[in-house]
């Protein structure tokens, strides 16, 4: 029998971005599956903060070259891939000069987020299916890590949802205590967001009294929700109040089994179904 597959998409990873919630979490969860037996893929933004020298990033030639459409600009996708020796694991790298090649990561030196955020979040979100396709690998699980993933979940659940490679695909969301949405215009949002004439009605999810909410938006579309700050915003408690999906705690490396054994909960779902 082949070995169960898990991607983690991730907007931050060490050693490539700074401490944090996340990226510490995406470091250690990705090692944990795979020394437990399962097959794992990796893939972040390559922000322009990564040093590519020292990290050794190189560009993957047969993944590279697609173009993704955000707002109906053709945006080129460049992959690249580096190795974390002591995990004997890769990562791959999502890359476009025009959203990731600037030093910051979400806003500017002086605080203000970048008016593009929702154009790096769209071109990300496609990107990272578009590349599993290229890969020709079928997840059994993909586990999305932070605001900047949050699309993932409706596309896989929508415009995807009958591509054979993502058909038995269950979703995992981790709610972490921070925004992206903050220069989001609503309007503007749903209609870069739209993909394969998908129509804004179905993002629906992703509103709240006209606004964004990209968690909001993520868990509805999830199949799971792993809590991955240990606190929130009154805002995000009210949104992890309301939902009816299955949500485990996930904040620290002793929660890591607990991770592992609800994967393995909702890959069993596979088979009921």
């Amino acid at each position: 029998m082949s070995k169960k597959k898990v991607l983690i998409v991730t907007q931050e990873m060490e050693p490539y971005t700074v401490a944090s919630e996340i990226a510490a979490m995406a470091r250690k969860l990705p090692q944990h599956i795979q020394e437990n037996g399962l097959e794992i893929r990796v893939l972040m933004p390559r922000f322009g903060s990564i040093n590519e020298r020292r990290h050794r990033l190189h560009e993957v030639v047969r993944l590279s070259g697609m173009n993704i459409i955000v707002d109906d600009d053709d945006y080129p996708l460049i992959i690249k891939v580096a190795s974390l020796q002591e995990a004997r694991m890769q990562v791959y790298f999502l890359d476009n000069d025009d959203f990731f090649r600037r030093k910051s990561v979400f806003v500017d030196d002086s605080g203000v987020p970048f008016d593009d955020n929702a154009d790096r979040a769209v071109f990300f979100c496609k990107g990272v299916i578009e590349t599993v396709k290229k890969f020709g690998w079928p997840p059994d699980v993909v586990h999305c890590l932070g605001p900047m993933t949050s699309l993932i979940p409706f596309y896989l659940k929508s415009a995807y949802k009958s591509d054979p490679l993502f058909q038995n695909t269950k979703v995992v969301y981790s709610v972490y205590n921070e925004a992206l949405e903050d220069s989001f215009n609503l309007e503007t949002f749903l209609a870069k967001a739209g993909i394969n004439n998908i129509s804004a009605e179905e993002l629906a999810a992703y509103e709240t009294d006209g606004a964004v909410t990209l968690h909001k938006g993520a868990i509805a579309f999830a199949d799971g929700v792993v809590k991955g700050s240990h606190s929130y915003s009154e805002d995000i408690q009210a949104i992890l109040a309301q939902t009816d999906k299955p949500v485990i705690n996930g904040q620290s490396p002793e929660d890591l089994p607990e991770i592992m054994e609800f994967y393995q909960t909702l890959m069993g779902q596979i088979v009921a179904e």
